[in-house]
């Protein structure tokens, strides 16, 4: 999507960049660049897998300890 603005005649480039910006600020596209600037990507199943793995091996640990009193 790309705005096009024109200079009026007798127009000021101090108006023309403000009558630009407005126009730009309400088209949204800037709103829309900063939220696709974050965008994660999702996780792939076998990461995930993994991921869910290691907290079982890690509470399990947690517990054998918790019962030693080591906590």
């Amino acid at each position: 999507m790309t705005i096009e603005i024109k200079k009026k005649e007798k127009e000021t480039s101090q108006s023309l960049v403000r009558r630009f910006s407005s126009r730009l600020r309400k088209s949204g596209i800037l709103l829309r660049r900063r939220r696709s600037q974050f965008h994660k990507r999702s996780k792939s199943n076998q990461l995930k897998k993994r991921a869910a793995l290691r907290r079982e091996e890690l509470k399990k640990e947690y517990e054998k300890k918790k019962k030693l009193g080591k906590f």
